[in-house]
């Protein structure tokens, strides 16, 4: 979701551009035959459960059979990094890995160094394995931002992020990334 509308992709203008380039890669949010876990944070978890029912709602519509769904839980967001490494990289590793949970701030620091380290180690994992891991940890000031964002509607952050994993392994599946 985009804050504005003078920020959203124009469609047209993609396409005129697309007429500009010998290959043009853009994913597209379809699931079957993709095998996607989710890392779920247990601090704030009826926040996460919220993400995480809207998470599971977008990979079924799109198809990914239940099947090819894992979900971990780990005790915090700090933890996550690590769970979601273990699926990109374990012994049956899927296609893309999607991370939920919820960091409030609160009156010490200890909200940056949370937050920061787990985005900072969810970005690594997708870069030293080359598996999507969508960031899909809210960091967020109040509780009501909290709600707000895991609503049961099209502005949970949850569809969002499983919505991303989908394109992301669909684009990286394309022309002369695909394998």
């Amino acid at each position: 979701m985009t804050s504005s509308d003078e920020t959203q992709l124009d469609p047209r203008r993609l396409q005129e551009l697309q007429g500009r380039v010998g290959e043009h890669l853009e994913g597209s949010p379809v699931g079957r035959g993709v095998r996607v876990a989710l890392v779920c944070s247990r601090f704030n978890g009826a926040i996460t459960t919220r993400l995480l029912e809207g998470a599971l709602d977008v990979l079924r519509d799109a198809g990914v059979d239940r099947s090819d769904i894992a979900v971990g839980w780990v005790p915090g967001a700090f933890e996550i990094p690590l769970m979601a490494l273990a699926f990109a990289d374990g012994d049956r590793p899927v296609d893309a890995v999607i991370t939920l949970g919820a960091v409030i701030r609160g009156e010490t620091t200890h909200y940056e160094i949370v937050s920061g380290e787990c985005a900072r180690g969810v970005q690594d994992v997708q870069l030293s394995t080359r598996v999507p891991v969508v960031f899909g940890v809210l960091t967020v000031n109040t509780l009501d931002q909290a709600l707000g964002r895991s609503a049961k509607d099209e502005t949970n952050k949850g569809r969002e992020a499983a919505t991303t994993a989908l394109e992301m392994v669909s684009v990286l599946r394309q022309g002369s990334l695909g394998s």
